[in-house]
């Protein structure tokens, strides 16, 4: 039996690939390659136990011939879903972006999902569902829940066809509600973006906002560590977790700094105005992490060590680029 990943050639699919294949799991793999890269399988596909389909999830007629192809080769047991618009913003801007590639790509795969009689279903939720809280603390059982962004709404409406697919035939489901994810291969993010201003501009560093911004991050492996760690302990058809940090955050200022001292010394920062770096931006966030903590994890980094990590190693993959 296999394991499939939606989304695998992205940042957190193509980490999760690289964790399940040193597991010994045979891998399937898929993905539009929109936002993702072959360079990040690199490592996943130079494996006998990987199997990879480019495939456009948004089209059901595509996407239940690639998983019939893969089935044929490999039954699947499980599908982590991983495949979603990464980029906020651009969900702003043109609204059928988060309908298309984060709502339907997760509607489909419930599809396919029933028709191939795959039972399990692990899905990459967000903090953006619960909407701008204002620095209270996100319990999973808040609500009601008022999301801010395009994203956030079209996450939590994959939320509710999930649990509506456990209703009727969806055997058992695992919802994990990501903070701000930091790490390599990075494709997205103020981490990046500060990275690649820099190279450009090396004397100065432009920042959205006023840098008051205040969000938990965590490190891509730890995300990883979580997500394996409730798939194997937590025993509800439904479960649905946050992950995080267990701190307050950092500030955007505090990146900014991080970055310049790693990539740029002496380049000063140039802030905006306001405390939002864009239209759908929640700035401040603050996870509560009980129900994690009660099932046994607890992250090894604090938000600001894993952000320092990362952002020496997103310096490094840009020195390469």
């Amino acid at each position: 039996m296999a394991i499939c990943i939606t989304g695998v050639a992205g940042f957190v699919g193509c980490n999760l690939a690289e964790r399940f294949l040193a597991h010994g799991h045979k891998l399937v793999g898929l993905d539009n390659f929109s936002r993702g890269s072959m360079a990040n399988l690199k490592k996943a596909s130079s494996s006998p136990l990987f199997l990879l389909d480019n495939v456009e999830m948004s089209d059901l007629k595509a996407y239940s011939a690639a998983i019939a192809r893969m089935s044929a080769r490999e039954p699947i047991s499980e599908v982590w879903h991983m495949a979603a618009n990464s980029d906020i913003p651009a969900g702003v801007k043109d609204v059928s972006t988060d309908f298309r590639d984060t709502f339907m790509t997760t509607f489909n795969t419930l599809e396919v999902m029933k028709e191939f009689g795959i039972p399990v279903l692990a899905f990459a939720s967000s903090s953006a569902i619960y909407g701008d809280l204002k620095g209270a603390p996100m319990y999973e059982d808040t609500g009601p829940l008022f999301p801010v962004s395009n994203y956030g709404a079209m996450k939590l409406a994959s939320e509710a066809v999930i649990s509506a697919a456990l209703e009727s035939w969806l055997k058992r489901a695992f919802i994990f509600r990501f903070p701000n994810v930091v790490g390599t291969p990075a494709t997205h993010g103020a981490l990046l973006d500060f990275v690649r201003k820099l190279k450009r501009t090396s004397d100065n560093l432009s920042v959205l906002g006023n840098g008051t911004q205040q969000k938990s991050y965590l490190h891509v492996d730890e995300l990883i560590d979580a997500m394996l760690f409730i798939r194997d302990r937590a025993e509800d058809r439904l479960n649905y977790f946050n992950i995080g940090a267990e701190d307050a955050g950092v500030t955007v200022k505090f990146m900014a700094e991080e970055v310049v001292a790693n990539v740029s010394p002496g380049a000063s920062i140039t802030y905006g105005e306001g405390n939002k770096g864009w239209l759908g931006d929640v700035p401040r966030f603050v996870y509560s992490l009980d129900k994690l903590r009660a099932l046994g994890w607890h992250p090894k980094l604090s938000s600001a060590e894993a952000v320092r990590l990362a952002v020496r190693q997103i310096a490094a993959q840009e020195m390469d680029r």
